[in-house]
């Protein structure tokens, strides 16, 4: 890797709560991308960049353009981008790819970097239960639904779901600044994968909490938390993975 780091983040979320918060998350985003360009070999983007996203075959949510033209510039340079869906952004379809250079992942995938074992992916939908979220993420990735929501008016279409993001936003507040321990769903899974196959870090996003679990066999779980309330991301330098905070 010759002295180059690898880079993950998540759920920046922009667009949440409001315009103002939203922008100074960005630009903030933004430095810190800056600070990292230089030494990344890759970067990895892990989900949910967007509080919400749906493009439309000819618009798309208007913003954000400090942050995609930052992306577009690291990209051009030759630093790969990698850019996970979410849960919230997950109807994005060629523009961002195509637009920004960037690739897109759809599900989680396996790495393997200075002799170490990665899986890594954005989380949601993994370990047991969780039944409800789990059909609704079948339902809107389903290519009739998403047809038939680009029917609607995009003025009404993306008001209707900036709507929905913020109202669950707001009941999942508590929740994504509280640790549950055994009880968390990606440490469980992460237990069970780990039993079929060693892999020495998980990476995740989706649960807003800063997360070092050690599991068995010399591997661990990371969870880049968020940029909401945490703004922290990790690290790899070839040799040892370290959860930080920006600023």
């Amino acid at each position: 890797m010759a002295n180059k780091k690898i880079y993950f983040a998540s759920d920046f979320h922009l667009g949440a709560p409001n315009y103002e918060a939203s922008l100074e998350r960005e630009k903030k985003i933004v430095r810190w991308l800056d600070t990292i360009k230089d030494d990344a070999e890759e970067i990895y983007l892990m989900g949910d960049v967007f509080d919400f996203w749906f493009e439309y075959k000819r618009a798309i949510p208007k913003g954000f353009v400090r942050l995609q033209g930052k992306i577009a510039e690291i990209t051009d340079a030759g630093v790969p981008v990698h850019w996970f869906i979410g849960n919230h952004d997950m109807w994005i379809f060629d523009y961002i790819p195509q637009e920004l250079g960037v690739t897109i992942h759809r599900t989680e995938i396996e790495r393997e970097w200075g002799g170490k074992q990665f899986m890594i992916g954005h989380g949601d939908g993994l370990g047991p239960g969780d039944r409800g979220y789990k059909f609704i993420k079948a339902v809107f990735r389903n290519k009739i639904c998403q047809w038939m929501f680009a029917r609607l008016h995009p003025n009404f279409g993306i008001g209707l779901a900036n709507f929905s993001s913020r109202k669950s936003r707001a009941a999942t507040a508590v929740k994504d600044d509280t640790f549950y321990g055994e009880k968390e769903m990606l440490i469980q899974f992460c237990k069970t994968e780990v039993q079929n196959k060693h892999r020495d870090y998980f990476i995740f996003g989706h649960r807003h909490y800063p997360m070092e679990i050690e599991l068995e066999n010399n591997s661990k779980y990371i969870n880049l938390g968020d940029w909401i309330n945490h703004y922290t991301y990790a690290v790899f330098d070839g040799e040892q993975l370290k959860l930080e905070k920006f600023e």
